[in-house]
């Protein structure tokens, strides 16, 4: 067994405690390769940002457990050697069996998301107590989920929203002893999230039911993309297909990043950023075969990204 304390890496305890107190948000950028971790690393040790590096069970098997334990060592190394070190969170995302997240625990995560919510609540009560039993014996930290996003992204997949219902959190909260809660109000998985025309809005006033049933308690939101049409008009010039799509407004997660949403996680917007890149790249210099010459465009794409988020959405900037 490695823990994460070995590696160098933290939990999310301290961090949502200021996150909440600040009116700031984490932000939790999912990776899957070496370039896409050095532009989290990159851009949050420039603007000083705390920062949860996320995998799903997908980009868990497609990296390789082991590479990741040692990515995620290197990554604190690599924060400390271009000059600040950065509080980091291993974390595992959308985990949906006790099995896994026992295996992400006992490979140095420092953090994992045991997602029940496609089962009854009783039963997503029951696994995830189980894994909170387990996660805390080692101080590893522990997300719930209450409520469906809508939408696709990896090995997550449903067609309809269920939104949370605060009647049930603060029962939730209390048998399972988690330490943040995902919530269901309104954002959705990957990039089509809603069709142009429609007028996205996150629930605030479910957000504020919530916030009175547990008062201070760490709310995290799942699928908060805003799927940049800058981007998508980029990778359309240079031959992609989309169909047209708009993601949650930035002012609307900044709004919700000043309440006691402290965890905001943000996929799509990354894999926008670096195939509108790469897709420049093969169209201008249609004879280039350097995997550096085209990955290389597409992680400073992505740092430019996640240091506006930090920036101006999320206001996690100058907080590590």
């Amino acid at each position: 067994m490695v823990s994460y304390k070995e590696l160098g890496l933290v939990n999310s305890k301290e961090l949502f405690k200021k996150a909440i107190q600040g009116g700031y948000a984490i932000p939790a950028y999912n990776f899957n390769n070496m370039e896409q971790l050095q532009a989290i690393i990159q851009a949050c040790v420039e603007t000083k940002s705390p920062v949860i590096i996320q995998v799903s069970s997908g980009a868990r098997k497609y990296a390789n457990q082991t590479l990741l334990r040692y990515m995620a060592e290197g990554a604190v190394a690599y924060a400390k050697e271009l000059g600040y070190g950065i509080p980091i969170v291993l974390h595992l995302d959308h985990g949906d069996t006790f099995e896994l997240c026992k295996s992400c625990i006992d490979t140095g995560f420092s953090s994992v998301m045991i997602d029940g919510s496609h089962l009854s609540y009783d039963e997503n009560v029951a696994v995830t107590q189980k894994v909170v039993e387990y996660a805390h014996a080692h101080d590893v930290t522990v997300e719930g989920e209450l409520g469906v996003l809508a939408g696709v992204e990896d090995d997550v997949s449903a067609e309809h929203h269920t939104y949370t219902r605060p009647e049930e959190v603060e029962d939730f909260v209390k048998k399972t002893r988690v330490d943040s809660l995902a919530i269901s109000i309104g954002t959705s998985h990957g990039a089509f999230k809603f069709k142009p025309g429609t007028d996205p809005k996150i629930r605030l006033d479910i957000l504020a039911e919530i916030e009175k049933k547990i008062p201070g308690f760490p709310i995290v939101l799942h699928g908060s993309s805003s799927v940049p049409q800058d981007i998508v008009k980029i990778i359309k010039q240079y031959g992609g297909k989309m169909d047209a799509a708009i993601g949650i407004p930035e002012e609307q997660l900044r709004a919700a990043s000043k309440s006691a949403v402290c965890k905001i996680n943000i996929d799509s917007d990354g894999r926008l950023a670096m195939t509108a890149a790469i897709r420049k790249v093969f169209a201008e210099k249609p004879s280039e075969f350097d995997p550096r010459k085209y990955l290389g465009p597409a992680r400073d794409a992505l740092k430019e990204l996640y240091k506006h988020k930090n920036c101006n959405v999320l206001g996690s900037a100058g907080k590590a």
